[in-house]
C-alpha cells in the first residue's frame, strides 16, 4: 500500500508507527565485532582497578555509577535507567502500576489523601479524601521528613500484596488501621476535560502514554456529545513521552495525506515519514494548542503537525526544543538504556531541537530565557534565520529551538505581590484548603458539579479575610494593600483547591481557567474565527495575545 508523492514515502499510518520511535522496547543487543582502542583501554583500566587498586572495588557498583556520565557525554536525552528505577520509570507511559490507589499531597509533613481511586483497593477498604496516613506497615511516616518518592516506594508493590495503613481520621478519636491488598491503578493521561464556552470542549493532556491516544478520543467524543465543535488542547507542562501517542492524536484532526513527522536515524530502520490517513473523526473542527516552556517532546511533534499543516492555532510560549528520539534498549542485568537513535522533523522539515553542545548552557537554559525576559516580551525572542521554514500555506517558522506559537500570551503576574510570593512559598494555599475541606467536608460533598460547590463557599470578601487570618497566625503579615492586589488571584485559587479535594482534578482546572490569560486567549481566537483552517497569515511574527 506504500504510494509516492511529492517526493515522499507514503507509508500507512498504523505501520508506520510500529518502528518511527518513541520510547520502545528493544532487546536486541548487538554484537559489532571487534572492539576499539577506547573499549580496550576501558578494559584495561577497570582490571588495573581490580588488581592494582590500594583497596578492594566492587568494579559492577563502579560501572553502575559511571555509566549516566557515560551516556550524557552524548546528549541530554540518552540515560541509563537502574534495574531498580526502571519499574517506576516505565509505569509512567505504560498506564497503569500496583498499588493502593490514592491521590496525595504532603502537607505540613503528613500524607493527605486527596482522593481513593474510584473503584481502587483504597476506597474498597474504606479510606476516604481527608484521611491522613501516618503510619505504612507500622513504620512512621508523619512528621519525618517523608518525600514523594519514598511514598511512592512505600504505597507500590506486587500485585495482590498487602500494606497496612494507619489513618488518622477528624470524625475518629483514635487513629485506624486499615490492610489494602494492592492492584492494579490506572495511570491517567487527561487531566480535565470539559465544557469551558458555548460549543468550545476543553482537555489538558498530562504526558503520552500507552493509554493516552484510547482516553484522548473518548475526551473528544465526550465533549462532541455535549456540544463541542471546536476544541482547545492544552499541553502546557507536558514533557512528552511516546511518539506514535502524538502521531495518532494529530491524525485525528488532519485530512488525508498530510505529514505528521519524519524521522531521520544513523539507521535506516529509524527512518520513517508518517502520514495523515484521513480517517481522524475531528478533521472538520477547528483547534488550538496551548504550549509552554515546558512542553516538550511528543506536545512539540503534536503541535508542529498542526502548526505546519496550517490546521490550527499555536497559543502560548515557545516551547522546550526537544527533538530527539529515544529508544529504550533492556540490557541483560534488568537495566536498561533510552539511547537517542533519530532526530524527528515536523511537516515544513525543521528539527526544533536546540543545541546541547554546551551542557551547561542547556541546563540552564529556561532559567536564561526567563532572565532574557522571554516570558514576558515577544520581542526578547530571537529566531535564526538560517533555520527559516515555512508551513503548508507559505507561513514562516523556525527550528532550533522548540516551536514559536502564532499566538504568544506573556506569563500572567497580575495579583504576583509580596504577600502572595510569601503565602505561595510557604505553601498557605494549601494548608488553608485542606482545612478548609476538613472542616466542611460533610456539607461540600453534597455538590455534584463545580457551580454548585462555589455557591456553598462563602463570598470573595468572606473568603480572602478568613485565608488573610489564616496567614497572619502563620506569621505572615497582614497588609491590606498587598492583599486587595492579590485578592482575585488568591480566591480563585482556592476556589480551584477546594474544588480539587472535593471533586477531583479536573474541577481544579474548571475554575483555575476562569483567570487562565492564555486560555482566554485560545477562547476570543476561536469565537473570532482567527482559528478557522487552513491559517493563511504570512507574518513571521507572532501576535500577542491580550
Amino acid at each position: 500500500m506504500n504510494r509516492l508523492s511529492k517526493g515522499y514515502i507514503w507509508i500507512p499510518l498504523i505501520a508506520a508507527i510500529a518502528f518511527a520511535g518513541g520510547v520502545l522496547s528493544d532487546t536486541l543487543l548487538r554484537d559489532r565485532g571487534g572492539r576499539s582502542d577506547g573499549e580496550k583501554k576501558l578494559s584495561n583500566l577497570l582490571n588495573l582497578i581490580g588488581s592494582e587498586y590500594v583497596d578492594i572495588v566492587d568494579t559492577d557498583s563502579l560501572i553502575e555509577k559511571s555509566l549516566p556520565n557515560l551516556l550524557s557525554n552524548l546528549d541530554p536525552h540518552s540515560v541509563y535507567i537502574p534495574a531498580s528505577d526502571l519499574q517506576m520509570v516505565n509505569e509512567e507511559l505504560d498506564g497503569s502500576f500496583s498499588g493502593v490507589g490514592v491521590h496525595f499531597t504532603i502537607n505540613n509533613d503528613t500524607i493527605h489523601v486527596l482522593e481513593a481511586t474510584n473503584g481502587g483497593p483504597s476506597e474498597r477498604a474504606g479510606i476516604k479524601s481527608g484521611d491522613r496516613i501516618i503510619a505504612v506497615d507500622g513504620e512512621t511516616v508523619a512528621g519525618t521528613g517523608v518525600t514523594n518518592e519514598q511514598v511512592f516506594k512505600l504505597l507500590r508493590g506486587e500485585r495482590g500484596s498487602t500494606v497496612k495503613l494507619t489513618i488518622k481520621r477528624n470524625s475518629a478519636p483514635a487513629p485506624i488501621d486499615f490492610e489494602v491488598t494492592r492492584g492494579d491503578i490506572p495511570v491517567t493521561s487527561i487531566d480535565a476535560e470539559y465544557m469551558v464556552a458555548d460549543s468550545i470542549g476543553y482537555i489538558k493532556v498530562n504526558k503520552f502514554g500507552r493509554t493516552t491516544y484510547d482516553e484522548f478520543f473518548q475526551a473528544l467524543f465526550a465533549l462532541r456529545d455535549a456540544g463541542a465543535k471546536d476544541y482547545i488542547i492544552d499541553l502546557r507542562g507536558n514533557t512528552g513521552g511516546l511518539l506514535e501517542t502524538s502521531v495518532l492524536m494529530a491524525n485525528e484532526f488532519l485530512p488525508r495525506g498530510q505529514k505528521i513527522v519524519e524521522t531521520r536515524g544513523r539507521r535506516t530502520q529509524e527512518n520513517s515519514v508518517i502520514v495523515s490517513d484521513g480517517y481522524g473523526a475531528f478533521k472538520d473542527s477547528r483547534v488550538t494548542v496551548l504550549i509552554d516552556e515546558a512542553s516538550a517532546s511528543s506536545s512539540e511533534i503534536f503541535a508542529g503537525a498542526i502548526q505546519d499543516n496550517d490546521r490550527g492555532l499555536i497559543i502560548g510560549r515557545r516551547s522546550f526544543g526537544k527533538g530527539l528520539v529515544q529508544n529504550q534498549i533492556d540490557l541483560p542485568d534488568g537495566s536498561a538504556v533510552r539511547l537517542t537513535v533519530a532526530r524527528y522533523y515536523t511537516p515544513s522539515g525543521r528539527c526544533i531541537q536546540k543545541d546541547y553542545s554546551d551542557a551547561k548552557s542547556y541546563e540552564n537554559d529556561l532559567y536564561d530565557r526567563y532572565t532574557r525576559g522571554e516570558a514576558f516580551e515577544v520581542d526578547s525572542i530571537h529566531f535564526d534565520e538560517t533555520k527559516l521554514f515555512v508551513t503548508m500555506h507559505g507561513r514562516k517558522v523556525y527550528g532550533g529551538g522548540g516551536i514559536m506559537p502564532d499566538i504568544f500570551v506573556p506569563d500572567d503576574t497580575v495579583g504576583i505581590t509580596k504577600y502572595y510570593i510569601n503565602v505561595f512559598n510557604q505553601g498557605l494555599l494549601q494548608k488553608f484548603s485542606l482545612e478548609y475541606v476538613d472542616n466542611n467536608r460533610e456539607h461540600l460533598e453534597e455538590a455534584f458539579d463545580v457551580n454548585e460547590l462555589i455557591s456553598m463557599l462563602p463570598s470573595d470578601l468572606q473568603l480572602i479575610q478568613q485565608f488573610a487570618k489564616f496567614t497572619k497566625s502563620h506569621g505572615i503579615d497582614t497588609q491590606w494593600s498587598y492583599i486587595n492586589n492579590s485578592a482575585p488571584l488568591i480566591v480563585n485559587q482556592l476556589k480551584a483547591l477546594i474544588a480539587r479535594d472535593i471533586l477531583g482534578f479536573g474541577a481544579y482546572y474548571e475554575i483555575s481557567n476562569m483567570m487562565d490569560t492564555t486560555v482566554m486567549s485560545a477562547i476570543e481566537q476561536l469565537r473570532g474565527g482567527k482559528a478557522d483552517f487552513p491559517i493563511t497569515d504570512s507574518d513571521s511574527r507572532p501576535a500577542t495575545g491580550e
